[in-house]
């Protein structure tokens, strides 16, 4: 062959940026600047889980620490890859995925302390099961889960956990935070009519008790609002003047500025991170064994399947940045992790896991593709879930900073879900805002009427007493209704992937 006629060669030898192996000093910084993006996310879902189960503190120190752990744990899985069938492969940080956070209060509610727990944890475990075993699947089922379908489903998840940060501001509307409380003068009046015996005045009716008639003192407090109010603002001034890294820690930069103004107001106390040990290991069902309720199980498998067709997205997006290509045996691998993630939560007393699009978007940003990077990240959030006092200083945080900041990680939920939809055909086809519409009216009616099932059978009253269930099931239907069963292609996909950024 002539020597003019010359082809680029490729070393067929080189490593690829992914799985280049960094110096330890770079890759233990930027571990922990993918930990500092997440960390925010991540100790969020034990803190609300926990307290709206009414755990004690101990309790929910130990769920957060359980969760840096095997957040941690299946990010190693994720990234560096456990056989052919565990792992993508690819720089990613695996958290708790909000989308799961609304049934699980749901459960939480109808069912406080460890009991409540059990029957969470249950829940995960056999939906991690269901998740692997249909994690080949998840391509064929694309064609029920469209953006419409899933942008909708994760709206509803948003907008009904917006209560709970509301909450966090004001006060639970039940128990000491109540807006109202019974007058004691009257509490005491009617203790000594019981007092005065048989015959003296008519029998009590059964079940009589006393209105709340009193405004309380400890309900929407001008302390709280302005916590609140400050660390929503940081965050804010923060967002809007800071770049790159810093506008990535907005959250968790407002949660240690309201952290620094409640232990100057005397009202963040740290007797439990002072009782707490320096090192323990975590525990499989530290609750007791798991209580597995076939609808519990319905629910999360269909937040899962929703999570792994947005890590589907994710993926391919990843993909796309990193420049290497996902075959599909990568995938199924990559969507089977997030179901044995999810497994792992529920045998070590956490939650569903999925991969942090944040983190995704700081891989663009950095131009660091190495996913030994997000290895390094997983070891330190190890070590982070192995240091109790770790947990307890998180747990000592006053429900009003978590207020400000939970307007905003909730609120980003329902933003993700606006922006995938804003990348379906409202235009040309109308039955899309039908869709919308009816799913998001039945999916508030739990939250809106949550006593409408009084009169409706009880077998059935598990089914639809999820305002997400109800959402999830309408919006399939809805959309065979209206659209059929259209394939979805890569590329909607990764476009779906790329404007749900900032959510998880």
């Amino acid at each position: 062959m002539p020597s003019d006629m010359t082809v680029d060669t490729v070393d067929m030898g080189a490593t690829h940026a992914v799985d280049e192996k960094l110096p330890g000093g770079k890759l233990l910084t930027l571990g922990l600047q993918h930990v500092l993006v997440m960390y925010a996310g991540a100790i969020a879902v034990p803190l609300i889980v926990g307290r709206v189960l009414h755990l004690n503190p101990e309790q929910v120190a130990f769920l957060i620490s359980a969760d840096l752990f095997v957040c941690g744990l299946v990010t190693i899985i994720q990234s560096l890859g456990a056989t052919k069938w565990f792992g993508i492969k690819l720089p990613v940080m695996m958290g708790v995925t909000f989308a799961s956070v609304g049934p699980m209060v749901a459960i939480a509610v109808a069912n406080p302390g460890t009991e409540g727990a059990r029957m969470i944890f249950g829940a995960i475990m056999g939906a991690g099961i269901i998740a692997m075993l249909i994690a080949p699947l998840v391509s064929r089922m694309l064609r029920f889960f469209p953006p419409v379908v899933t942008g909708t489903i994760i709206l509803v998840i948003g907008v009904t956990l917006m209560r709970v940060g509301i909450n966090w501001i004001f006060g639970v509307p039940v128990g000491p935070t109540a807006p109202q409380i019974v007058d004691p003068a009257h509490a005491d009046w009617l203790n000594q009519v019981k007092d005065l015996g048989a015959g003296a005045v008519p029998a009590i009716p059964e079940g009589l008790k006393l209105a709340a008639t009193v405004d309380n003192v400890n309900y929407a407090t001008p302390q709280n609002m302005m916590i609140s109010a400050i660390v929503l603002a940081t965050i804010i001034t923060i967002m809007k003047f800071a770049k790159g890294f810093l506008a990535n820690i907005s959250v968790l930069l407002g949660i240690v500025v309201g952290a620094i103004v409640a232990t100057a107001l005397g009202i963040m106390h740290f007797d439990h991170v002072a009782s707490a040990d320096w090192f323990a290991l975590i525990t499989p069902f530290h609750f007791g064994m798991p209580i597995f309720d076939p609808i519990m199980i319905l629910t999360m498998t269909l937040v899962m399947i929703v999570v792994m067709i947005e890590s589907t997205g994710m993926f391919l997006a990843l993909g796309d940045i990193c420049d290497k290509k996902i075959e599909r045996p990568s995938l199924s691998a990559g969507l089977r992790t997030d179901g044995l993630g999810t497994l792992i939560g529920g045998l070590f007393n956490t939650f569903p896991y999925t991969s942090f699009s944040q983190n995704v978007g700081l891989v663009g940003v950095t131009g660091i593709r190495s996913r030994y990077v997000c290895v390094t990240g997983g070891v330190i959030m190890i070590v982070l879930g192995l240091v109790p006092k770790m947990g307890a200083l998180v747990e000592s945080l006053p429900v009003a900073v978590l207020g400000g900041a939970g307007l905003v990680m909730f609120g980003m939920v329902a933003a993700t879900g606006i922006r995938i939809l804003s990348n379906v055909d409202f235009k040309e086809n109308r039955f899309n805002g039908l869709i919308v519409a009816i799913t998001l009216g039945l999916g508030m009616i739990p939250l809106i009427a949550p006593q409408y099932t009084m009169w409706l059978p009880h077998s059935i009253e598990p089914l639809i007493h999820s305002g997400i269930l109800l959402a999830s099931i309408a919006a399939v239907v809805l959309n065979v209704i209206f659209n059929g069963a259209k394939n979805v292609d890569e590329d909607e996909l990764r476009e779906a992937a790329l404007q749900a950024e900032g959510g998880h």
